[in-house]
């Protein structure tokens, strides 16, 4: 018996749509049946995506499960020989990153005991022991631009910087890289990002400048922004959810539409319709929206 999965789902109900759409297209099936069929592919796609594509197990915090009756947390994976929880991430490094390996060796040349000089007796083996750290590196970059005076037309001729140092000072893409994962992944506030920089390199960066940085990634990110509402358009399933988070505080709503690997996220102060309608995905939208309840 052939396997049975998600994508083997998934690709029979895409090859049996694709069919249909040929055959509607050459005239070949009747108004009714076209309502008919169009109804049962819009139920298939749900029971794919509820039963398949996104299956959330029933616990206490969303159904009338007591605790005690709760399956354990699989997603809770304990990486071997730790005892800390949580699903396990990539450990890959950036590229901007050296990891520095070295190995000792720990002679013996005379016992201990009675003072026998061992210099000259072979090793039976060795026991190791580890020690990792982490040594923060700043690297400062100059670039001197020669300035010449020709002969010819006596005009001063300057050679040319890098397009990443536009200005006498800048910071570099890991540096900046680093503050947007800090502020904006890890949650940590500006001041103490600010402060973290100091430690480390000794220079002091203002709010302003950490916050000119999010802003940069988020007009770079904008092409990308609407390419991600395009596929997100073309799905036929689509989930939904908002969530309130206070701002300066007050209180905001995050609207969340995800299908596949691609994710959106918005921040309104509001959170029905009217937010709904100023985002523009789901009046647009034609396929299947799944709220998280």
């Amino acid at each position: 018996m052939p396997r049975v999965n998600t994508t083997s789902v998934r690709e029979a109900l895409d090859h049996l749509r694709s069919e249909y759409d040929r055959l509607s297209a050459s005239g070949k099936v009747s108004p009714e049946v076209k309502m008919l069929i169009n109804g049962m592919f819009l139920l298939f796609e749900v029971l794919v995506s509820v039963f398949l594509e996104k299956t959330t197990r029933k616990n206490s915090k969303n159904s009338s499960l007591a605790p005690s009756q709760t399956e354990k947390d699989e997603s809770a994976k304990t990486v071997a020989g730790s005892k800390s929880r949580g699903e396990q991430e990539s450990l890959d490094q950036f590229s901007n990153s050296r990891s520095v390996e070295i190995t000792s060796r720990s002679k013996v040349n005379d016992c201990s005991v009675c003072g026998e000089d061992l210099s000259a007796v072979p090793c039976k083996g060795q026991e190791r022991r580890t020690k990792i750290d982490i040594v923060f590196e700043k690297v400062t970059e100059h670039v001197d631009a020669e300035i010449k005076k020709c002969p010819s037309c006596h005009n001063e001729i300057k050679g040319e910087f890098p397009t990443d140092m536009p200005g006498p000072l800048q910071y570099g893409t890991g540096l900046k890289a680093w503050l947007i994962n800090l502020v904006m992944a890890q949650m940590v506030a500006v001041g103490r990002a600010k402060k973290m920089v100091q430690a480390m390199i000794g220079v002091m960066l203002s709010e302003n400048t950490i916050l000119k940085y999010v802003l940069q990634l988020h007009v770079a990110l904008e092409s990308w922004e609407v390419s991600a509402k395009s596929v997100l358009l073309e799905a036929r399933v689509m989930h939904c959810d908002e969530t309130s988070l206070r701002v300066e505080k007050q209180n905001y709503w995050v609207h969340v539409y995800c299908a596949g690997d691609v994710t959106l996220k918005y921040l309104p102060q509001k959170r029905g319709g009217e937010a709904v309608d100023d985002i523009g995905i789901l009046p647009t939208y034609g396929g299947v929206v799944i709220h998280d309840c």
